[in-house]
């Protein structure tokens, strides 16, 4: 997202055909103008400081694209835990995600322009060398059109913005002469094709060398797009009509455009996630500002700003009032549904809408983007990364984090918006936990659990196109840039093209459609651009009184006002509200008092019941309150056996040399022995045992004697082999599954129960690993002998002397690997060591053996699932105190299994059809919420 994307979004004022030069000028009022506010009302950073910050971002750049030049190029990506590229069809598929990789040096291209960003134009000219004596472009490979667009489009044309910026300057790049443009427009051409559909709509995937509807092309099939995906294609494409004249690729984009205008849902003018190539048809129909809708409001404003449109920022800020109108719920953004937009979809949010604050500073809306971000940067101080979803409670929901790049950016933003040095020290924050977490010896790895610090052998082409920019930008003085980024505007992937694009071979039409199908409110374009007199009047603490009321928001929620009010009306002889613990399913009265209460109650077809809570369906705030506790107190009456059984993930950290805690193994927990998350973490070298199995007393104490055992999976109960480990001396054990080549990416994890019987004998610390993870200590072993490892509830941090000493192996390298996320609701409770056929299926409910039966697991029957989708993140218990979540649910669950008999509805429910007849358009819309995943 672009600097001086603000700027030409400052109102409608600015001719359609305005002088770059103007726009650039306006860009730099709309987000530098606050600046000189802020120095008087905060303790501005040294300039010192700065630099030392700056260069530490250039030398993590270094680090991150040098290894991938050594260990992965010309592969499109770097593999950083095993330090090799990661080729397409060499790896497991890891499904959509591999859709990015082309074969043509992915990394590269996307990091073409951060080179000159960061000063580094001699590495650039390197660079540009090696793409185009390298690379090619006519690959039998299937890929992601919106991915290849703005990656490997928008990564050339990027290139050659500054490949001619240079040029110009006369010292470097002489010798270029449009070839990356000329390979930009062959690549468009590859891309035309997908655009064949009656809508303009384009296909999400094509062949690079076979195109679309060839039977070689293995694509063409698909109906179904996102609306992302669809949207976010103007900037490139009218960029390389603009630059070469051929201007059927931004024809090409502004009918895709057009099209997502006009099946835009008319009453509350918002669109949904996913769209019908052909037919035009919402496929999914919730919609917000995150995964597979947000680029596409990015592009409205910005093709305003690069193309100089009217009708782009018409569109914008209609579709913005509505976001504002339904979805922004401060600080939260929540999704809807687009045909009724009172209704949330879901209660969780997805890490991409971390993007949005920035969109707000280019919109001129300074105060909701300094909320939202607060809020988000309150989850990275829980959790040091952003997770990839979280509920509105901010719990985990789903745990990866693959170093994206969204909140980096609009941290940025704001900075140039407010000049306030707090979002200085928010950019240290994120440079600390990269490299205290992330950092491993060839690079920079996505983090595969935020909670346990486990680590993925990944490292998109994102993280170097964009991470690094924006923070270096962050800390940068204007001299410390070679060019003026003021003349340039970025794309979604932080791409750089130039301003006086948007004079340059204009032959597009630009009729206004807009009008068409909409009346406009001018109340949408009264915050096009930021007024610093309006928003700063008087007070440089401004962003800071915003902030404030959030710095506790994640930990502590608990309004008391409600309380206070609710005791009066006891007093006043008002009757108490209905509390879970009386709740009768069949009594009609109580149902009546659930709607009250804004709670739906949903017979769901496999005979449970769920329940889902919308406070602004309320009859009153007091009702509203009434509901969310008794949701609260209904999830607490369904976790409450659940808790005593799930354990959440832990860790086993390989600390040795030369590893040196970097490579770090989620695992499974025992419900029995020590509890790592009650007591100090154990430490240890590791030995085998013998016999392996553990089923038996062991014949070598004396090797395991003070140490982590190590024992094979099967033949007897985890219980049984704890006790013969602990009787030899081991101080702790790991059960490795002896299913060659299970993997924690393809299963769920276990706990390891006990056997039926008391285990308080039990006293040492017992962890599982699947083969894949064990094989790792396993190779370990065999390679350097003496290996140590840290048996945790959350991988701790490194010594950083030990790593000083370190000199990183080839042989250790190959090592490195991660284990997969745990959640909640697929984790396998395992009370016997045997396995049974059913082991092969993934099971979304918890499984458990019988002590009598080392055969066949016994599923947990269907029992109540209760679903909390809260619109206010504030829960209030009914004597005022605070409840804390985070040890009622798990992380990653959205329904809660209820196997208390003292909420025993299930299927004995009878429907109550008069009194459900007018919650049928609410039940309907969940059922499709049920089939829908991001």
């Amino acid at each position: 997202m672009s600097k001086a994307g603000g700027g030409r979004g400052c109102g409608s004022s600015v001719p359609q055909r305005a002088p770059w030069s103007l726009v650039a000028a306006t860009a730099a009022f709309c987000l530098v103008s606050a600046t000189s506010v802020w120095t008087a009302g905060a303790a501005p950073m040294s300039r010192e400081e700065r630099q030392k910050l700056g260069n530490q971002v250039l030398e993590m750049f270094d680090h991150a694209y040098g290894n991938y030049m050594e260990h992965a190029y010309p592969a499109d990506e770097l593999m950083p835990l095993t330090c090799r590229g990661r080729v397409r069809g060499q790896e497991p598929s890891r499904g959509d995600v591999d859709d990015a990789l082309g074969k043509f040096s992915l990394t590269l291209i996307d990091s073409l322009d951060t080179l000159v960003v960061l000063n580094k134009t001699k590495e650039f000219e390197d660079a540009v060398r090696k793409v185009l004596r390298d690379v090619n472009l006519d690959n039998d490979v299937v890929v992601s059109v919106f991915e290849t667009n703005i990656r490997v489009l928008g990564g050339l044309l990027g290139g050659h913005s500054l490949a001619i910026m240079l040029k110009e300057k006369g010292e470097y790049m002489q010798w270029y002469n449009d070839e990356l443009l000329q390979m930009a427009k062959q690549l468009g051409y590859k891309l035309l094709p997908a655009f064949n559909t009656t809508s303009g709509l384009p296909y999400p995937r094509i062949n690079l060398k076979f195109g679309v509807r060839k039977p070689e092309a293995r694509t063409g099939t698909e109906t179904d797009t996102c609306t992302a995906c669809a949207g976010t294609l103007i900037l490139e494409f009218a960029a390389l009509s603009r630059f070469t004249g051929a201007t059927i690729f931004e024809e090409y984009a502004r009918k895709a455009l057009d099209f997502l205008w006009e099946k835009r849902q008319r009453s509350s003018n918002l669109v949904g996630v996913t769209i019908n190539i052909h037919t035009g048809d919402w496929v999914r129909k919730d919609s917000g500002v995150g995964a597979g809708i947000d680029s596409y409001y990015e592009y409205l404003l910005k093709a305003y700003v690069l193309l100089g449109d009217d009708s782009f920022l018409e569109r914008f800020n209609t579709h913005y009032d509505a976001i504002m109108r339904y979805i922004s719920q401060p600080p939260l953004l929540l999704d809807v549904h687009i045909h009724k937009p009172m209704l949330n979809a879901r209660t969780w949010m997805d890490a991409l809408l971390a993007f949005f604050p920035g969109l707000q500073v280019l919109k001129g809306d300074i105060r909701p983007a300094i909320e939202t971000h607060e809020m988000l940067y309150q989850v990275i101080k829980k959790h040091n990364f952003l997770p990839e979803a979280f509920t509105t409670d901010f719990r985990v929901h789903w745990a990866q984090h693959p170093l994206r790049p969204e909140f980096a950016e609009s941290t940025y933003f704001l900075y140039k918006a407010t000049g306030d040095p707090y979002y200085l020290e928010v950019g240290k924050t994120l440079i600390e936990n990269l490299n205290k977490y992330a950092r491993v010896p060839c690079g920079f790895a996505a983090m595969k659990d935020v909670r346990t610090g486990s680590h993925e052998d990944r490292m998109d082409s994102f993280f170097l196109a964009e991470m690094f920019k924006y923070l270096y930008l962050l800390f940068a003085d204007k001299e410390d840039i070679i060019f003026d980024i003021e003349d340039y505007i970025f794309t979604t992937e932080a791409h750089l093209l130039p301003l006086w694009l948007s004079t340059t071979n204009q032959s597009i039409s630009k009729k206004n459609t807009t009008s068409e199908y909409t009346e406009l409110d001018d109340s949408n374009f009264d915050w096009s651009c930021p007024n610093t007199q309006i928003l700063f009047p008087n007070d440089p603490l401004y962003a800071q009184s915003i902030r404030e009321p959030l710095k506790n928001v994640v930990d502590k929620s608990c309004p008391r006002g409600i309380i206070r009010v609710r005791e009066e009306s006891f007093r006043s002889g008002a009757k108490p509200p209905l509390r879970a613990r009386d709740f009768m399913a069949t009594n009609p009265e109580h149902l009546e008092i659930l709607k009250k209460m804004g709670v739906s109650l949903i017979h769901l077809k496999d005979g449970r019941v769920q329940l889902v809570q919308h406070a602004i369906q309320a009859a009153s705030s007091i009702d509203a309150e009434d509901g969310l506790r008794f949701m609260q107190e209904m999830i607490e009456l369904s976790s409450q056996q659940q808790k005593e059984q799930q354990l959440p993930p832990r860790a086993v950290q390989i600390v040795s040399h030369p590893f040196f805690g970097r490579v770090v193994l989620t695992a499974g927990p025992a419900q029995f022995g020590l509890d790592l998350s009650k007591h100090k973490e154990t430490r240890g070298f590791v030995a085998s045992s013998k016999p392996y199995n553990g089923c038996s007393e062991l014949t070598n104490p004396e090797a395991v004697m003070g140490k982590i055992a190590l024992i094979q999976r099967g033949q007897c109960m985890f219980a049984e082999k704890a006790r013969h480990i602990q009787n030899a001396g081991a101080i702790g054990g790991i059960v490795i599954d002896d299913n060659e080549g299970s993997s924690s990416d393809t299963a769920p994890l276990f706990q390891m129960a006990g056997d039926g019987k008391d285990t308080d004998d039990i006293k040492i610390p017992m962890l599982f690993l699947f083969s894949k993870e064990g094989s790792i200590i396993l190779d370990a072993i065999r390679e350097y002998e003496e290996v140590e490892v840290l048996l945790s509830d959350k991988a701790k941090d490194r010594d950083p002397e030990m790593e000083n000493e370190d000199q990183p192996s080839s042989e250790n390298d190959s090592l490195n690997q991660s284990a997969e996320q745990i959640t909640s609701s697929s984790q396998e409770v395992d009370l016997v060591d045997q396995k049974s056929p059913e082991e092969s299926s993934l099971n979304s409910q918890p499984e458990s053996l019988s002590p009598a039966d080392t055969d066949k697991a016994a599923s947990v029957s269907p029992s109540e699932q209760i679903s909390n989708p809260m619109e206010n993140h504030e829960i209030t218990s009914l004597d005022g105190e605070c409840t804390d979540l985070d040890n009622q649910l798990q992380e990653q669950s959205e329904t809660e299994e209820d196997s208390n008999p003292n909420v025993s509805w299930g299927k004995k429910v009878q429907p109550i059809d008069s009194i459900l007849a007018d919650w049928n358009e609410d039940i309907e819309a969940f059922e499709m919420m049920e089939k829908d995943e991001l």
